[in-house]
């Protein structure tokens, strides 16, 4: 089993300046890139217009560590505490549901703990203190 830390910056709509900028200041390689309008279409939750050039998920590698950025969804606001979350990947989804279980206790669970089109177990908490969450779960699919 591994797991990692990784910062998770939330943006308003502005996630492709930020990833170009620290980019160059941090002399930062993209290591994936998505935009909302890349996923794939869900009919029961049809995307705005406004929403398709937004980041879904990004990734940069720096150094030896790596920052993931996403663009907040239209509509959600961006507010202290919620730009900045901590996603703890992991490589098995018994050790993702422990976390996510002891991450929650007196927190808030902002989405459950489920399977993903990029995930076997994702899911986003704030826990007591306020600090947001995402647990994500490598896949195990060869690709």
């Amino acid at each position: 089993m591994s797991l990692r830390l990784i910062p998770y910056l939330v943006m308003d709509g502005n996630a492709r300046e930020a990833i170009d900028f620290y980019e160059k200041a941090l002399d930062a390689q993209i290591l994936s890139l998505q935009a909302f309008g890349d996923m794939p279409e869900n009919p029961d939750f049809p995307l705005p217009e406004e929403a398709k050039n937004r980041i879904a998920h990004a990734m940069l590698k720096v150094g030896e560590s790596e920052l993931m950025f996403s663009d907040a969804f239209p509509g959600q606001p961006i507010q202290a505490g919620n730009h900045v979350t901590i996603c703890i990947q992991v490589n098995d989804a018994e050790q993702a549901k422990k976390l996510y279980d002891a991450l929650q206790q007196d927190g808030k669970v902002n989405m459950p703990l489920q399977e993903t089109f990029f995930s076997p177990a994702f899911g986003n908490v704030r826990d007591k203190f306020g600090v947001t969450f995402q647990i994500y779960t490598e896949s195990n699919k060869a690709e």
